[in-house]
Order: C-alpha cells, then structure tokens, then sequence
C-alpha cells in the first residue's frame, strides 16, 4: 500500500509579532518574543543598554555571590504537535540541543520504555554535528519521554501523552544557563522588531518595545508528569561514574572564573616571541600555514605600556586554553608593534589611521583594518573568535587570486589555494562579513576580493582534467574533491552557491573512484600529518561520494538550480556497488535515489530492473530470513543498521519490497514487472507477516496477473487483519477494493 513507501545559544519559537505604528527606534523596556525565555533589553539615556536574562534571589556569603535557583514551573520542555491519519511514524524535530545530555523514550501501553540519547542519534543523522537542529523518525506510541540529565547525573523526566493522529513534534527546551554574550542588534522597520544577535541574521533573539501589543503566548502542553530522579538510568544505559564530578562537590556553586574557583586547573606558561621588525615577524607569520599577523601603530607615548600589558593578557588566556601542554591549535596570531621605522611601510599601504589595528597574512597581504585602539578590540583575538574565521575566509578569497593572477604559479600552488577555500568552515553569515563599509568605523573591516566566479570555476575545470592520467592520487586534489562534490568546497565557500553535480564534478569522481584504494591506503597518515586536531579530516572518499549523491537528489527536490544527469549518477552508483566498495547503504541510497527518479516515458523501469537484480541476488532463495540474516552480519560497521539492528534490518526490506511492488500496482506502464513485482511482495510477508498493507498490494497484483481467487481470498486477508493502527480512509479503500473484486469491477 502507498502508506509504506519511504518511510545563540538558545531555542528559537517563531512567534508571530503584532506591529505597531511606531517606525524608529526608542528608548525603553523591550521584551523578547521568540526565545522560550523572559528577557529584557533596556535602552537607558547616555547610550547605556541592560540586557536581563533573569531574576530571582541572591545572598552573599563571604566573598561570593551565590544564585539561587529559581523554582521551574512544570517542565522545560515545549513541544508542538502535528497530526496526519496517514503517517506511519511519528517525525521528532528537536531544536536546537547543543551539547546537552537529552534523552527521548517511548512506551506503548503499559510495555517497559524505550530510551535513545539524543547525541547518538544525532551522531548517526549529523556525523559532524554542522546542523543546529536534530530531525528523525520513531515508532508510533501512546506516550513520548524527555529526559535532561544534569552534570550530577540527575535525570529530569517529563512524561507526555501522545494524540493517536500525532505526525510530528517539535521539541523545544529552556536552556537554564546563557554565557557572556558578544552580540550585536539591529531594528527592522519593516517588523517594527528589534534583532540581537551574535552574527548578524543568525538565529537572532526578537524583541518589541513593552509600550506595544505582545504576541499571544500559546497554551503549553502540560505533561502527565514531571519529575527529577537522582541517579537516573533505564536498562542497558551506559554507567558513569557518580564520584567523577571533576573536583567539586554535587553542591558546589561558581560564583567566579577565578583560581580561587578553580583549585586544580592547569594553565600551560605560554609565551608569545614579539619580533623587533615587521619583516621578521611576517616570516615567523609564514612559517605557520594557519597563523596572523596582528600589527598595532598608535602614536601615543604610553602605546608600548598597552601593548605590553595587551600581549601578556593573550598569553594568559592562550595558556588557558592549552591547558597543560602546547597546543598549536589555539595559537592562531602573532603580534607586532610598528614604530617609527615602519612609517614608509604604513604609507605605501595607505594606512593613515591613528591609532590603528591591521592583519596580515604571512605574505604580507592586508586581510582586516580597524581604526581603533588595542585593548577596545582584544576580545577578538581568540581561536574561538568570530574574527579569525572571516580572516581564515578573507586569506582563501586573497591567495586564489593571487595565484590566478601569477602566470608562473604551479600546480602544486593551485591545488593548495583550491585546498585552503575547501577546508574553510561552513559560513552562516557570509553576507555580512563584508558588509561594513563606514570609512570612520572602529570595527575591522575584512577585505573584500574581486574573484571572479567564472575564472575560478575554468580553472578547477582545467585542473581536475589535468589530473586524469596521475598514476597515484594527489592527496590535497582528492581531499578539495571530496569538499566540492559534497557542496562545502570553494563554490560554497566563496560564493556561498549551492549547486546540482556537473561535468567536472563527475570528472572528478571518476578520479576518487580511480584511486580510491591508495587514497584510503594514505588517508589515515594524511589527517595525522595535520596535527593532534586536524580540522576537518578527510573521509573514504567512496563513502562520501555515495553521500554526495544523495546530497545531490535532495538538492534537486529543494529547487536547487541544475538538472540531474540520471545517466552518470546511475553509473557511479553502478561502478561503487560493483567494485565491492560501497556497503548495504550505498545500495539504500541508490534504490532511493532511483525511487524517485521515473525515466522519460513515465515509467520505473530502470528502478525496478535494478532493484529486481539486487532481489534475486541477496534476497531471494529458499530460506528468506536465513539469507537476509546472512546479509545482516555481514554489514560493514559503519553502516547505520549496524547501529540500528535486525528488526530495522528486516523491516526495511520487507518495506522496500512492497514499495517496488507497489510501483507496479500504481503505474500501468510498470506492467512488464508483474510477475517480479508478485515475488517482491510474496517476500514482504514472509518477513513481516499478517501486514493489512503488505496483503492488499499483494492481492492487487495477483489480480492483475490473472490469479482472481488468490487475489480476492489474499484481500479478505487484508480486510481482516485491519487494525486501529490503519488509517481510516486507507481501511476504506482497501474494503473496497474487495468488494470490486468480488463484482468485477476491479
């Protein structure tokens, strides 16, 4: 039956807020709307501003300052639900869970719950936890279980009754601690809404002026049950150690980021090499690939004292993040005082500010400005800082096209600059980086580059064909494939371009696929070469290329621009299955992929002859299960039934087989299949056996391949295991598709 076919810092609601007439922005209380929180941001006279997260009650005692918690009120989670009869399984959108420890149970009836930690499935769904927000699918149930475990190991467990209609549920959660935040806003006239945010755009907090109508607070699901449970477990959960609280005591407070706080914290004695010329310090820039160049001129007397004193607070800090031992991936900018020696130095470059902050790349090339002084921007020369990785941005956009410019660049060259654009961290805030254009500004402003798209794309087009013969893979090339193919390379990165597989990327494959064995042979010794933390190691290129193209059948769905080129994806797909290369999940993309694809006369042809083969090769045979459990076992580890188990295992079959068989039911132009099509089925209940939606595909098919009492005594089958789990109107249809059979009128 159709039915079975396929089966900040804080959390954002989306409310709708009502409009005022007032079109500028004042001064006064606003409060926010979308965030699950009670906040206030104060525009006070003087330009002063108050932003309040919370309110409460304090004591002091001694030195301290010490919190008390508020009181929760029910539970704080907040779920939204929605409802289809025809849904099979229920979709949970979590949003937002940040490294929280969260758990989600289900329970039918009476029977024991069912428990999954958020961070395992997210691994399985996200493996390199890029999206902010967690999508999968459960099993229908009477009632769902969230679970917040605190840094003690107690768990707070909401329990909430499920609609028997429920389709989907958004999972929301007050977050009970907000950090120092370094934030931004801006006031929408069009909303008549004040945004802060840390990056513009993203994921802002909302705020209305208290003087306006607010939006009307929905009425929130209040679950059966709530409650905090001390050790918290269910069978089979990983233990921990209830003793490892990291030094503290289960009822200790911080109060402070202080060394009185932290008794036993290590800090590792870093210290910055300040170099006397500029020359020398952008050669100590150069010979780290992943370092800056922060120069400071001011012309005060007292400049020296606050560079000094600037430079001794970033080892601190720096020190602090390496913990007990150096760590190259913290120590990200060198710094350099200019003098007087430097002024020629300042005047070619047309650097005429007083005082002034300038970046460099090792190379000497201007990356940022910032017309301000030293200790009102130290806070941005952080690993963890946002300006770093508008720099790392910046260096890509300059070095590539420097080396598009040399006429005497080699290949090594191109593939390297290719290589830094590809390694380059998703940006979410890509327009805004080069937004600031006040000239008067004391905020940096990043430089801005003038690639051009279509020079770029020639020259990854050339470079690609250029390798076609290499006899041993060029690590960098096969690792800047990987990137582009997969739509993070540098036409994301430096034109922020979403896009169909082309020609070249094709070519490109060709050439993972080629050298797929040395590569993975290479691949471990690759990532090591790249330090204790490499950024983004490389994958099994064959395993990505399968991701890639399921990337790709997504992208087409969501209107990406570009048309799918059916032949060559079929072809990949056909080369990495018949290598032995690709697991059990390549053969599942690919039957999706092709599911989705119908060829020119309408039909699924190429779908069912490639899904028939598959049948007949690994399914088919005198003793189903034992085969399918043969199957099973042989998995490769890091396919996602490994993780799943053997009843998803077979589920998924028996599913897919009436899937294909259901094709066949559907469209008339699928009938060459029929016979194939009543095997598929037939196999679809033997593992799963009495299904309502299984029977009726099954007697439609024996109906049209001329088996007419099979197919009425196959459907009466059908009709009598129908249960409340189906649907009303598919239980309709499929009574009536008997009653057609028994008339003839089918």
């Amino acid at each position: 039956m159709r039915n079975f076919i396929w089966s900040l810092l804080l959390v954002s609601f989306g409310i709708t807020v009502s409009h005022s007439q007032t079109k500028k922005l004042e001064k006064g209380t606003y409060l926010s709307t979308n965030k699950g929180q009670k906040i206030k941001l104060n525009l006070l006279n003087d330009n002063k501003y108050e932003l309040v997260f919370y309110s409460g009650e304090y004591e002091i005692k001694g030195d301290s300052l010490v919190f008390a918690k508020n009181t929760p009120s029910g539970t704080s989670f907040d779920l939204a639900f929605k409802t289809d009869k025809k849904a099979k399984n229920i979709k949970i959108k979590f949003l937002d869970p940040s490294y929280y420890s969260f758990y989600i149970g289900t329970q039918k009836g009476n029977e024991e719950v069912k428990y999954q930690k958020l961070s395992e499935i997210r691994s399985k769904q996200d493996p390199d936890w890029t999206q902010n927000n967690i999508e999968f699918e459960i099993e229908k149930a009477d009632f769902l279980y969230l679970v917040y475990e605190d840094y003690s190991y107690a768990g707070t467990v909401s329990k909430f009754a499920l609609p028997k209609e429920v389709s989907e549920i958004t999972v929301s959660y007050e977050l009970a601690v907000i950090s120092d935040l370094n934030i931004q806003g801006f006031f929408d006239k069009n909303t008549n809404e004040l945004k802060i945010t840390e990056k513009a755009g993203l994921n802002p907090l909302v705020f209305v002026n208290e003087k306006d109508p607010q939006p009307v607070k929905k009425d929130k699901i209040v679950p059966l049950e709530s409650k905090t449970v001390t050790n918290w477990t269910y069978p089979g959960k990983e233990k921990t150690l209830l003793s490892d609280d990291f030094g503290y005591g289960a009822d200790s407070t911080i109060v402070a980021a202080d060394s009185a706080v932290y008794p036993n914290y290590t800090k590792y004695d870093f210290k910055l090499k300040i170099e006397n010329t500029l020359s020398k310090a952008l050669v100590a820039t150069k010979e780290s690939n992943s370092k800056f160049l922060v120069v400071y001129y001011d012309s005060k007397k007292t400049t020296k004292e606050t560079f000094d004193a600037f430079v001794k607070d970033q080892e601190t800090q720096t020190g602090y993040n390496m913990y007990d031992s150096y760590n190259a991936q913290y120590d990200v900018f060198n710094y350099y005082l200019a003098g007087a020696d430097d002024k020629k130095w300042l005047k070619n470059n047309k650097i005429t500010a007083d005082p002034a902050i300038f970046i460099l790349n090792g190379q000497g090339d201007l990356l940022a400005i910032a017309k301000s002084d030293l200790t009102a921007q130290q806070y941005q020369f952080s690993y963890y800082g946002d300006l770093y990785r508008k720099l790392q941005r910046a260096d890509a956009f300059v070095s590539i096209e420097k080396i598009f410019k040399n006429k005497k660049a080699s290949d090594a060259d191109l593939i390297k600059s290719f290589n830094k654009a590809a390694l380059l961290e998703t940006s979410y805030d890509y327009d805004s980086e080069y937004s600031l254009t006040d000239a008067n500004s004391t905020e940096f402003v990043v430089t801005k580059s003038s690639l051009d798209k279509t020079e770029a794309v020639q020259a990854w087009k050339k470079l690609i064909e250029a390798h076609q013969k290499d006899t041993a893979p060029n690590m960098y090339l096969a690792e800047t494939i990987i990137k582009e193919i997969k739509n993070q390379g540098f036409t994301k990165q430096l034109f922020n371009q979403d896009r169909i597989l082309n020609d070249t990327d094709f070519l490109a494959i060709d050439y993972l696929l080629k050298h797929s064995d040395k590569i993975e042979e290479g691949r471990t010794q690759f990532n090591n070469a790249k330090g204790v933390y490499p950024v983004n190691p490389m994958s099994n290129a064959v395993s990505e290329i399968a991701d890639a193209l399921q990337q790709n059948l997504y992208l087409s769905q969501d209107g990406v621009s570009g048309e799918i080129n059916k032949d060559k994806v079929n072809s990949i797909y056909k080369k990495i299955i018949a290598s032995g290369k690709g697991n059990f999940d390549a053969y599942r993309n690919y039957f999706y992929y092709l599911s989705q694809i119908t060829d020119n006369d309408g039909s699924n042809t190429t779908y069912l002859k490639e899904f028939n083969l598959y049948f007949d090769s690994a399914l088919e045979g005198p003793s189903p299960i034992e085969k399918l459990d043969a199957l099973f076992s042989g998995l490769d580890s890091s396919s996602s039934y490994s993780y799943d188990g053997w009843n998803s295992f077979k589920e998924y079959h028996s599913s897919i087989c009436n899937s294909a068989a259901w094709a066949v039911v559907e469209k008339p132009m699928n009938s060459g299949f029929i016979k194939d099509a009543v095997k598929w089925s037939e196999y679809s209940l033997v593992v799963t056996k009495n299904n309502p939606y299984y029977l009726d595909t099954l007697a439609q098919l024996y109906y049209k391949d001329g088996q007419k009492d099979k197919a009425i005594a196959t459907q009466t089958l059908a009709v009598k295991y129908l249960n409340a789990a189906v649907e009303e109107e598919t239980a309709s249809e499929i009574k009536d598709v008997l009653s057609k059979m028994k008339n003839g009128t089918y």
